[in-house]
């Protein structure tokens, strides 16, 4: 499997689904929350909306790096999916935030009501577990650094 198609499998399977886990950690405090998302291929990133003053988000205020996952429920092993990730959670302002809103209430509509920050969470690195091609086959995707 090419690195194209790795990474093109991976963002079907984010693109299907609205929910992930995420991790942060800072000053010898980490937390983990669910959070709803749209994510978006061409910046490999979620969007996400958050109250700043949220444990996770609070944490993620003082140290940007966060880790989590994307995984769907089942309870047969042949069809287990799943994504772990890496990358920077950054709160948006101004046009950013805007244009980041409307494609987040596109995607939940319920969120128009709601006046929670948009934040954008910047992907470095991704690992699919997707036994639906095998038991245990893992893609991979990582962003290039200049």
């Amino acid at each position: 499997m090419t690195d194209d198609t790795q990474a093109t499998a991976i963002c079907r399977y984010l693109a299907k689904n609205h929910v992930l886990t995420l991790c942060t950690a800072a000053e010898n405090d980490l937390w983990c929350a669910s959070c709803f998302y749209v994510f978006d291929p061409q910046q490999m990133a979620f969007i996400i909306m958050s109250e700043a003053h949220t444990r996770h988000a609070e944490l993620a205020l003082m140290n940007a790096q966060v880790a989590g996952t994307v995984a769907a429920q089942t309870k047969d092993i042949a069809l287990i999916q799943g994504v772990q990730f890496r990358g920077q959670l950054k709160l948006l302002e101004g046009g950013k935030a805007a244009m980041a809103r409307e494609q987040y209430i596109k995607r939940f509509p319920v969120a128009k009501l709601a006046s929670a920050p948009v934040w954008i969470l910047t992907l470095d690195h991704l690992k699919m577990t997707d036994n639906k091609l095998g038991f245990g086959k893992k893609l991979y995707w990582q962003r290039k650094t200049d």
